[in-house]
């Protein structure tokens, strides 16, 4: 098992996953044992099929479809520890292909699928969880709260017990940036443990489409404001979200299972 610090070049900055390398599946509830185990925001697990690899992501208490910073830290660990001469990965997943390319300055794109959100009305639950009233509220997989400043963002405390029956996996905060185009915060309000993802790069597939509206450009520099902060360089490209990053590694060692597993 690998864990990497994705979306920096700072051992203890950007967002820790693990990445457990797999001859085979293991049983899915072992899968999702050891997430909890781990006790980090997202656990990948990757198998070699063909040329291909295939991932599956888990949080501490579920399976997802689609995830960032494990991604970028599974490509990580494919061209770093184990094809050291491969420039793309192809990723099978339940969100479709998703491919990883090596830069000439190590830095990872991520292939993703373009979430534009929908405008919606602000739910009734925000007004009484939020320090500031948003401007305006979007929705696809994620509920995205666009704010009227990266001081907001900054500031924001959310009482996320009262958001947990909301629909949607994360909770975005988004602002205009100060030095870069756009800042965010993403939240889990059904999480037991890591309540603020330090960086998401799945979230950045609906910030992107919806800034792109919004500052009529396609190229973006974004930073998310979590504690160990995080810088992506995002592009939109049709239906495609390119999102560049960095990732170190932190540990690197073995799981001891059951034999009977």
């Amino acid at each position: 098992m690998y864990q990497i610090d994705a979306f920096t070049l700072e051992v203890f900055k950007g967002n820790p996953a693990a990445v457990c390398v797999l001859p085979h599946w293991i049983e899915e509830i072992t899968m999702q044992q050891i997430a909890a185990e781990n006790n980090l925001a997202e656990t990948a697990f990757i198998v070699k099929e063909g040329d291909d690899y295939r991932i599956r992501w888990f949080m501490p208490h579920a399976e997802i479809d689609l995830c960032g910073h494990a991604t970028l830290a599974s490509a990580f660990v494919i061209f770093n520890y184990m094809e050291e001469n491969l420039k793309e990965i192809t990723f099978l997943s339940r969100s479709g292909n998703l491919k990883a390319i090596r830069n000439q300055n190590n830095a990872i794109t991520l292939d993703f699928p373009s979430r534009p959100p929908k405008l919606i009305a602000i739910p009734d639950e925000i007004y009484e969880a939020l320090k500031f009233k948003p401007v305006s509220a979007h929705a696809s997989r994620d509920l995205i709260l666009v704010y009227n400043s990266e001081e907001e963002i900054l500031k924001e405390d959310p009482a996320l017990a009262l958001l947990k029956d909301l629909p949607y996996l994360c909770i975005v905060i988004t602002a205009r940036g100060t030095t870069v185009d756009f800042v965010s915060r993403v939240f889990d309000a059904n999480a037991t443990s890591i309540q603020e993802d330090p960086v998401t790069g799945s979230a950045h597939s609906s910030l992107v489409p919806f800034w792109a509206s919004q500052l009529k450009k396609n190229k973006f520099k974004a930073k998310q404001l979590s504690q160990r902060t995080g810088d992506l360089y995002c592009q939109l490209s049709n239906d495609r979200v390119y999102i560049t990053g960095f990732a170190v590694p932190f540990l690197t060692g073995e799981i001891n299972l059951p034999n009977t597993i």
